[in-house]
């Protein structure tokens, strides 16, 4: 299948996860791809590696130069670098505040704005920001973290406004609790990782965690031209949990 052939893509936090899910399948669909990772060691061929951390102003912007020449130019753009935090508005130290703000919102806004003179002359820009569903429904024990994506949400659709003249689309993915790395490492912290697995998924309609292909596969739909009138969206991969209140399950 090569629905992407010929365009050109960066996704940063590339290297594990829904990232690394998301390159090889833009890869897999004809893309160019480029992965900025703050480790891309292990980003395994033909994704191009770049190592880049999205505090770093400087650094964000030489590394979407070096993929834009490296690749003939930018057509999409996948902003998924980001880090955890758990607690109540009471648990969190200001200086982690201003670390996960920092990576989730400010690092969006800086590979986008390194991006954009390169996205504004592609005929099929895109810009796919993976927020959460921590945006849209209160979680217990997140609220650091659900601040930082709900100004994602916000910042995509403030962008989509900004840039839609452009020609340029820009969305968002509202993944549920996926079965990634940061999810598994939460999980081996937890007293009893198997109870905690079964609670996460539990707490999905579903019944299960969603996998990282599952994300990519609608972050991909979002980057492609077949979502050409797509923009200012929000799309939901997260089991149901978001819009569905079904009754308890018979016997419990």
């Amino acid at each position: 299948m090569a629905g992407l052939a010929g365009l050109r893509a960066i996704v940063t936090g590339g290297a594990s996860g829904i990232g690394l899910a998301t390159a090889r399948m833009l890869a897999g669909q004809g893309a160019s791809v480029a992965v900025l990772d703050l480790d891309p060691s292990g980003v395994p061929r033909p994704l191009i590696a770049l190592k880049a951390d999205v505090t770093d102003d400087a650094a964000v912007r030489g590394a979407v130069t070096e993929a834009a020449e490296r690749l003939g130019g930018l057509d999409i753009v996948v902003n998924n670098a980001g880090i955890g935090a758990q607690g109540t508005v009471e648990d969190n130290p200001d200086e982690q505040w201003h670390r996960v703000l920092d990576v989730n919102v400010l690092g969006m806004a800086r590979t986008s704005r390194a991006a954009l003179p390169y996205l504004r002359r592609s005929p099929y820009a895109a810009i796919v920001n993976t927020c959460s569903v921590a945006a849209t429904v209160g979680l217990p024990q997140r609220a650091l973290y659900s601040a930082s994506k709900g100004a994602v949400l916000a910042l995509t659709l403030a962008m989509a406004a900004d840039h839609v003249r452009e020609g340029i689309r820009v969305n968002c993915v509202n993944p549920g609790t996926a079965d990634t790395p940061w999810v598994a490492r939460l999980l081996d912290a937890a007293d009893d990782p198997e109870a905690e697995r079964a609670a996460l998924g539990a707490r999905q309609p579903m019944g299960r965690l969603v996998t990282a292909e599952e994300v990519a596969a609608a972050v991909v739909y979002l980057a492609s031209p077949a979502a050409s009138s797509v923009t200012g969206t929000a799309l939901a991969v997260d089991g149901g949990m978001q819009g569905l209140r079904l009754r308890p399950a018979a016997g419990s």
